[in-house]
């Protein structure tokens, strides 16, 4: 299992997670931005720059994800692409996203942005909490366990 990260809105409590997950299970977790990253140094921290523009960061995951790869990202959209290919994706809230889920993941995602476009609703996602950022390393210790050993 490949971990790949949709690095650029990753908060940075998320992103520790995972640089201690990665050394502590010896599993290669891959940095994907359209901006210079700086990340922890261990070899199985990766990362790739991709040029700049809307979505770029996600088609490079997209193109490289293999069936069975967890992918972090709080994109739903991204997520739907994750599931469609037989990975898995993860939100930095803890939240897996599923083919049981997915549809009404995109649903809720559409009427939010719509509602933000005709300015009925006016601010984004509430800041990340302590509580989401434990359920997140919950969720992803759980999937790397299930992770193959090599």
């Amino acid at each position: 299992m490949q971990v790949w990260v949709d690095a650029d809105a990753c908060p940075n409590v998320i992103k520790e997670i995972l640089y201690r997950a990665a050394i502590r299970t010896q599993t290669t977790i891959v940095f994907v931005a359209n901006c210079a990253l700086n990340t922890s140094k261990s070899p199985f921290i990766k990362r790739i720059q991709v040029g700049g523009g809307f979505d770029v960061a996600d088609a490079e995951i997209v193109k490289r994800l293999d069936a069975g790869d967890l992918v972090i990202t709080a994109d739903i959209p991204l997520a739907s692409l994750v599931v469609e290919k037989g990975g898995v994706a993860l939100n930095p809230r803890g939240t897996l996203y599923t083919t049981n889920n997915m549809q009404q993941c995109l649903a809720i995602r559409n009427r939010n942005e719509t509602l933000r476009e005709s300015g009925l609703v006016l601010s984004g996602p509430d800041k990340l909490s302590h509580r989401d950022s434990e359920a997140f390393a919950n969720q992803l210790d759980k999937l790397l366990r299930l992770k193959p050993r090599s």
